[in-house]
């Protein structure tokens, strides 16, 4: 059995990201534009098994969706693969929205 998995605010997504976590945001390419988390790498839950292995399995992992359901089923399918450092922002997008914290619109900036 998994541990389960720990749901975080906002404010402690947003300070784990700027030590060095990985925002991986699941929700569809269309949502993703309209608004997102600054700095969230896209990964669609329509293509999460296909593309999973993408994420690196050495740093932490914070996953955010619109309502935090999809990051959830999205980070308990990280976690029966391996990956240990896998958190969930609890109130997604529209939480972290909510908050004030820095958003970006428009699709994603690839590195």
């Amino acid at each position: 059995m998994l541990a389960r998995m720990e749901d975080i605010s906002p404010q402690e997504g947003q300070r784990r990201v700027q030590a060095g976590a990985l925002l991986v945001d699941v929700r569809e390419p269309n949502e993703f534009e309209e608004v997102h988390a600054d700095g969230a790498t896209l990964i669609p839950l329509s293509e999460f098994e296909a593309r999973f292995a993408e994420l690196p399995k050495d740093r932490e992992l914070v996953m955010i969706c619109r309502s935090g359901a999809r990051s959830a089923r999205a980070g308990e399918y990280l976690q029966a693969q391996g990956y240990a450092q896998v958190v969930n922002l609890a109130g997604g997008t529209l939480a972290w929205v909510n908050e004030g914290l820095p958003t970006a619109t428009g699709p994603e900036v690839r590195q």
